[in-house]
């Protein structure tokens, strides 16, 4: 039996005026689904519309057209006690841990934000206990709450962050290209935690990124964008086995391998594109990766390839596909 779904995104569109006539089209008729605790990765190059795409599902943004329904209602039309309600309910972590964070607020104070804006806490021996508790559920100990973000290293930032959005008791978390600002030593440590966070506390994920790494470590499914489209949508598994985008398989054929033979005898096969990255202002009709692609036909120039299932819910945007 298929799980309940949480987000569900139709025809989502986030456009942006850059100019008198130019329109940059950073989400362009997106869709997707994501179920009740699992984690959906969303890939693709930087500047594809990856983060744009997380921000407008959660009403950071507002969007242009489409919609996006959080277990049922519409995210964009939430006004007074349901707005707060979902503000309570779905949190971001933010790539910079350096940014994101208040640097003249104490850990205890950030991680309290929450807790107080929404009375989660009955008095200051309980506001107290729970800030104590969610550092020691990050990793984090009490010591360091009367202390300041600059005293911190890049990946204990990155814990404050994750503590002060749990600390809001959230069942949906849009985590943007949490690991990409840390060092590759912390990286495997924060995305072991989020997945331990998750099956403890029966969290959602929606993770954005651009290491197809660790996001088959971590994903349940995997969404891949290019160019503000998405192009193909299938499970970790599926995905990392059977890639059927040719973007996709170009990705996955630049993920380095840690043995350095193996990775010289990779070198051969991995597939290099050709051609430059189109502009998403004003972008020409057609399929957006027909200029980097080998099997580019008449068609693709005609008109943008659909999302279709082709077998199994692998879900496929591409006119190489179009009679299976």
């Amino acid at each position: 039996m298929e799980k309940e779904v949480l987000l569900d995104v139709k025809n989502l569109c986030k456009y942006f005026q850059v100019g008198k006539g130019l329109t940059l089209k950073a989400v362009d008729d997106v869709s997707f689904k994501i179920h009740l605790g699992e984690t959906l990765g969303l890939v693709g190059e930087s500047g594809c519309g990856k983060t744009t795409c997380g921000r407008t599902c959660i009403g950071i943004y507002n969007k242009t057209s489409g919609q996006v329904s959080y277990d049922g209602k519409d995210v964009h039309s939430l006004k007074g006690a349901e707005k707060k309600a979902f503000k309570k309910e779905v949190q971001m972590i933010f790539q910079d841990p350096y940014a994101s964070l208040d640097p003249r607020m104490t850990v205890a104070d950030i991680v309290a934000e929450g807790i107080d804006i929404h009375g989660l806490a009955k008095d200051k021996k309980e506001r107290t206990e729970k800030i104590y508790h969610y550092l020691d559920l990050v990793g984090l100990n009490k010591e360091h709450a009367n202390r300041f973000v600059h005293e911190f290293s890049g990946g204990q930032r990155q814990r404050i962050g994750i503590a002060r959005a749990l600390a809001v008791e959230p069942k949906f978390i849009v985590l943007d290209e949490p690991i990409s600002a840390l060092d590759v030593s912390i990286q495997a440590q924060i995305v072991n935690l989020l997945i331990k966070l998750q099956n403890d506390m029966k969290l959602t994920y929606l993770f954005v990124a651009h290491d197809l790494s660790m996001v088959k470590h971590i994903s349940d499914r995997v969404a891949v964008m290019y160019l503000g489209s998405m192009v193909e949508v299938t499970t970790s598994e599926e995905l990392y086995r059977n890639p059927l985008h040719p973007y996709t398989q170009a990705l996955l054929s630049a993920i380095p391998i840690p043995d350095p033979q193996v990775e010289m005898e990779r070198e051969s096969t991995r597939i290099k594109l050709e051609g430059d990255v189109p502009s998403p202002i004003n972008p020409a009709p057609g399929c957006r990766f027909r200029g980097r692609c080998k099997y580019a036909n008449e068609k693709c120039s005609q008109c943008a390839p659909t999302l279709k299932d082709v077998g199994n819910g692998h879900m496929l945007a591409c006119h190489r596909y179009d009679e299976l």
